[in-house]
């Protein structure tokens, strides 16, 4: 670790060990350099799982948007034309730095976010790394299309970058979505501007580092931080950004489209989910069991791909209802920083209080806790922590709002079913369509529902197995468009059909 990564390795221990230290102001990364806001104005970023402000972000403004889009303007000339070897191996080397900064990456990212250090460690530092280094190595396997018109003519089909784009990543998982974004873009020839929530921006601000000392042109990707209202929307609104990749709640997507779309800006939403976990009696149990716990729960219940309405099949309802409240009350609620510790804050206290109306809700509904239900108050540093105690819910009908709106929080809901109609009616029933589990050891029911799942992603038997190669991405509400492979480095080029008269 060089002496400027463990300045701020230092500076996140010490933040959250709570020392006396100053408090660090991030800054935009525009045009190659790291750069304030142009009002010089910061909005307080705070550590969830203390309570407490522990950096500040720019609040920036329509014009750092502008001065991004003219240098990102400026840069994509050289960069379109860059040889993919050369755009390869920079990304290369942003991938090598990313993993040299392993550790400081994960506390970093623990720390903004509130997930345990172990989770970032063993998830989203690694996979952004994976991220750069899938689209690096894809873009120089890229291949066109040609069709030959039996001899009269040929046809081939050239990609080319679009232009400057825009990408707008969540805080759920903060350097790993947004690395997933950037990534296909700059490979593909783009110039990006890039917006981190504003909630979680610290890892991103750390990657503007990583970015300068692999020797990323200047101007190639710029960060501007800030609040959605501001930067994310002049984003939207600029007509000189060709194409928007954005994840996110389906309210903001629905808002994005219907500024983008009149624009004929390209589009790709990828939004909520409401993900049912089908088990049928002759699942592997004990599989399904550990599983489901993980696939519930995993970083707070903070992922768009968890399996927040579970359904059983009757005759081992009541067998896996005993086992499954059994094991989720003994997971640990705790400091993110203890390798003990199963859940983290959430986000926010904002986000915490969402999570906890819903569960209000469900008691109004009709719906009996049967473990959960309640805000963790922990003790010392913690004690103004974002901590809630995960929760099931038994006996709600499957179109209430409980089991109806994303919740996306440590909170799932568990029901039986007696036959695949009757859950498919039931799994199919939200306005969502992300992902969803199926647990049986039948080959076959599992293609049939695989086929009848309204879902962009069916897992059997496993859940969050990811090929970066396969499509990624929703139906109905959950989304426009697909993420993952080929499929993202299409969605960040533009065809040209060439036709030669032979």
């Amino acid at each position: 670790m060089n002496i400027q990564s463990s300045f701020f390795f230092d500076f996140f221990y010490d933040n959250f060990k709570l020392h006396k230290r100053t408090t660090m102001n991030i800054q935009n990364y525009i045009g190659g350099a790291l750069v304030n806001p142009s009002s010089n104005l910061f909005l307080d970023n705070f550590n969830p799982a203390i309570g407490k402000v522990y950096s500040y972000i720019p609040n920036s403004e329509k014009e750092d948007i502008q001065n991004a889009y003219k240098a990102a303007k400026n840069a994509f000339s050289a960069w379109s034309k860059t040889s993919k070897e050369g755009r390869f191996k920079v990304m290369m080397r942003i991938a090598e730095l990313i993993e040299e900064r392993h550790d400081e990456l994960a506390l970093a990212e623990s720390i903004d976010n509130g997930k345990p250090v172990k989770l970032a460690q063993q998830v989203d530092i690694p996979r952004a790394a994976s991220n750069i280094r899938f689209f690096a190595t894809a873009i120089l396997h890229f291949a066109s299309e040609s069709h030959d018109m039996d001899g009269v003519a040929i046809n081939y089909t050239l990609r080319k970058p679009i232009g400057v784009v825009g990408c707008i990543s969540p805080w759920n998982l903060p350097l790993y979505l947004f690395t997933w974004k950037i990534a296909p873009a700059l490979a593909a020839g783009n110039t990006v501007i890039a917006k981190p929530s504003e909630i979680t921006p610290m890892t991103a601000y750390l990657f503007s580092k990583i970015c300068i000392e692999a020797g990323l042109p200047a101007g190639v990707l710029n960060i501007v931080h800030g609040l959605g209202v501001k930067v994310g929307a002049a984003i939207t609104e600029h007509p000189g950004i060709k194409a928007i990749s954005f994840t996110g709640g389906t309210e903001t997507g629905k808002a994005i489209a219907k500024v983008a779309a009149p624009m004929f800006k390209k589009l790709s939403l990828e939004l909520g989910g409401k993900n049912p976990n089908v088990i049928f009696a002759d699942c592997d149990f004990d599989n399904a069991l550990r599983t489901s716990v993980m696939s519930s729960f995993a970083n707070q219940g903070q992922i768009c791909l968890c399996g927040s309405r579970i359904f059983v099949e009757r005759p081992i309802y009541e067998k896996f209802k005993t086992a499954f409240v059994e094991k989720v009350s003994k997971l640990k609620v705790g400091d993110p920083n203890d390798s003990n510790s199963n859940l983290g804050a959430l986000v926010s206290k904002q986000h915490l209080e969402k999570v906890l109306g819903y569960i209000n809700l469900a008691k109004e509904e009709g719906g009996t806790i049967l473990t959960g239900g309640n805000q963790i108050h922990l003790e010392g540093k913690l004690a103004n922590g974002n901590y809630l105690a995960p929760t099931v819910i038994e006996g709600l009908s499957f179109d209430c709002r409980t089991n109806q709106e994303e919740i996306f929080g440590p909170v799932v809901t568990i029901m039986p079913f007696d036959t695949e109609e009757e859950v498919l009616s039931y799994a199919n029933s939200t306005q969502y369509g992300l992902a969803a589990t199926v647990w049986t050891q039948d080959v076959t029911k599992a293609n049939r529902m695989a086929a009848n799942l309204e879902s962009g992603i069916v897992w059997v038997n496993c859940w969050l197995v990811r090929d970066l190669r396969t499509p990624f991405g929703g139906v109905k509400n959950s989304g426009v468009g697909r993420e993952g492979g080929f499929n993202a480095l299409n969605f960040f080029t533009e065809q040209t059909n060439v036709c030669v008269k032979l």
